[in-house]
């Protein structure tokens, strides 16, 4: 049983050597956008812009950081958006970091 217990130990070690959790972390501007988009679809920039209640520069610098970050995704693809482009784009949260920025809003 002892020895067991020290490969199933073992096991788990190597398991979390191989994948790191990420502890990422986000400022109120950039928790606010992500619990706007949400988890399950994506939304418009004019609805995220109407769930914030933040001015619209602000909704697109945070945007562009998101998607810098790489938490973030547009629909179509872009590497950055413009201002006037953002009310017809779609977003939505990277699904390789979902669980990660779920975290990172619960600890807020």
């Amino acid at each position: 049983m002892k020895q067991l217990r020290a490969c199933l130990k073992k096991s788990a070690c190597l398991l979390l050597k191989n994948f790191p959790v990420r502890d990422i972390k986000l400022s109120g501007r950039e928790a606010a956008v992500v619990r706007a988009i949400g988890f399950a679809e994506s939304m418009l920039g004019a609805e995220i812009l109407d769930s914030t209640r933040m001015e619209p520069e602000d909704v697109g610098d945070t945007l562009n950081g998101l998607i810098a970050a790489g938490f973030v995704e547009t629909i179509p693809y872009a590497e950055q958006i413009d201002l006037a482009e953002m009310p017809s784009t779609a977003f939505e949260v990277n699904p390789a970091y979902v669980h990660e920025l779920r975290t990172a809003i619960s600890r807020r």
